[in-house]
């Protein structure tokens, strides 16, 4: 195989509300961190364990604004993307942070309900195309899982 690819699948909870930038020619920004889930037993104490991974997510334009405007802190998303590494020098040292850019987006349960009843199978898929930016709504029967 001659081509690579970077593609990243997440299924977790907001850990902060939507974080909006806007910028000239009506572009925007929104950023928020989701948490993801490991448990297991601990093999010498017979324990349950529990480790959480944070995420640093953004999203563009109108995803943004939907995203702004549907989720709060707690909903659970799922979410495709691609790892991207920024780096900046702040006080004479590098920093580094690690994101994951979404292309697509799928609400699983969210608080700001739009006054129609929700059902556990039931999402409402996003998807922001990386070339136009555009986005389209869809409900769906089936989870993608």
């Amino acid at each position: 195989m001659s081509g690579t690819i970077n593609k990243v699948i997440l299924i977790g909870h907001l850990g902060d509300e939507v974080k909006m930038n806007y910028f000239e020619g009506g572009n925007s920004i929104g950023r928020f961190p989701i948490a993801t889930n490991e448990s297991y037993t601990s093999k010498q104490s017979g324990e349950r364990v529990t480790n959480t991974e944070w995420h640093n997510v953004v999203v563009r334009n109108k995803l943004a604004e939907i995203c702004e405007k549907y989720l709060s802190k707690g909903d659970k998303v799922y979410c495709e993307g691609r790892i991207k590494t920024r780096q900046w020098e702040q006080d004479g040292q590098k920093r580094y942070t690690t994101e994951i850019h979404v292309a697509n987006m799928t609400f699983l349960s969210t608080k700001k309900e739009t006054g129609t009843p929700s059902t556990s199978n039931t999402g409402n898929q996003l998807k922001a195309s990386q070339e136009s930016n555009s986005v389209s709504t869809a409900e769906e029967d089936d989870l993608p899982f």
